[in-house]
């Protein structure tokens, strides 16, 4: 869809290879449940409505079956908030790996914040701010944007400086 700019098959692309770095960092899981879940995670995506994920993990359900696609719309509903419930580990990576470009190197990282703005340009962009430093605000202010511990250990420190010089970009005072 020519609105995504970055919720797009490169964006999926990614999260399925977070996933695999989860796998080869030891990271016990059913990966390829989560790769399901990563495939429809943003299958509906639009900036103008509210229920994207929700209607993404009805997708699931209806594609793939009340058993299977069941589990697979739970998993996709923890990335609204990018929180899994406890003891969900495939929700947890799946929620690492759809945020780890938040710890990517500076150019990769701007580049993905040019694609949210892209993304959301029907905003004027006095309030594209306020709303985004919002939402990075909340990341930056969890004790843990990433909840396993390989996500943690090589996604956590970057993604904290990325999230830092955005919110500084953005006009507002970097939380603490």
């Amino acid at each position: 869809e020519p609105h995504r700019e970055h919720h797009d098959a490169d964006h999926l692309a990614e999260v399925i290879g977070g996933l695999d770095v989860l796998v080869a960092e030891g990271l016990g899981f059913d990966a390829e449940l989560a790769k399901t879940a990563a495939w429809f995670h943003d299958a509906v995506y639009d900036v103008h409505r509210a229920d994207s994920v929700e209607r993404s993990a009805e997708l699931a359900r209806r594609w793939l079956g009340p058993g299977y696609g069941a589990r697979v719309a739970e998993i996709v509903l923890a990335t609204e908030d990018h929180i899994a419930p406890p003891g969900d580990i495939e929700a947890a990576a799946l929620c690492d790996a759809d945020l780890s470009i938040l710890g990517q190197d500076e150019r990769r990282y701007d580049r993905y914040a040019a694609a949210i703005r892209a993304e959301n340009d029907y905003l004027p962009m006095s309030e594209y701010r306020r709303v985004r430093a919002m939402v990075m605000t909340r990341y930056q202010n969890r004790p843990r944007i990433f909840v396993t511990e390989p996500g943690h250990r090589l996604w956590e420190a970057k993604a904290r400086a990325n999230i830092a010089r955005e919110l500084t970009t953005l006009g507002r005072p970097v939380p603490v």
